[in-house]
């Protein structure tokens, strides 16, 4: 008998869909509420590009001396290098005024849109640097990067509330 093939699923294309919030306080961020997600911020419109924002996992080896083979287990967890960038305004009146360097918070992102129901990652996070990209004779609007020391082990795959 034949496995039984993994189900098809809907796909898509996450620009223009996925949604970003900046959320400045959180009661508990395993579980956010409603109320706390539409107090932040949806950061979408100005964003250009986001980089990162996944796990990574380590192997411990566990060698043993009945064979050459070297099996492992899983080991610690950690963050990859996390960013997003965004558009600049030349009075400064932009992400610089919600997210200054050193700014502790949230990042949600919601890969299928805030849709009740849909899964979202909730990531407790702080702000590590903002840098200015706008060189001259650069064929790109002015953008700032924002690059972020993830504290805590994420929230993964939560279940966006109504």
């Amino acid at each position: 008998m034949a496995a039984t093939p993994i189900a098809s699923v809907e796909r898509y294309w996450p620009t223009g869909v996925a949604e970003w919030l900046w959320v400045p306080t959180m009661a508990d961020y395993t579980s956010p509420s409603r109320l706390e997600l539409d107090a932040g911020t949806a950061l979408r419109r100005e964003m250009n590009s986001s980089e990162g924002w996944n796990t990574t996992g380590e192997d411990i080896a566990t060698p043993d001396g009945e064979t050459r083979f070297e099996g492992s287990i899983p080991g610690k967890i950690t963050a990859e290098e996390s960013s997003f960038t965004m558009y600049a305004d030349p009075t400064g009146q932009d992400a610089r005024q919600l997210m200054p360097r050193g700014t502790a918070g949230y990042v949600v992102r919601m890969p299928g849109g805030d849709v009740a129901g849909r899964l979202m990652d909730v990531y407790p996070v702080r702000v590590k640097t903002v840098s200015k990209l706008m060189n001259v004779g650069e064929e790109e609007a002015g953008r700032l990067q924002f690059q972020f020391s993830i504290s805590r082990e994420p929230a993964e795959d939560l279940v966006i509330p109504a």
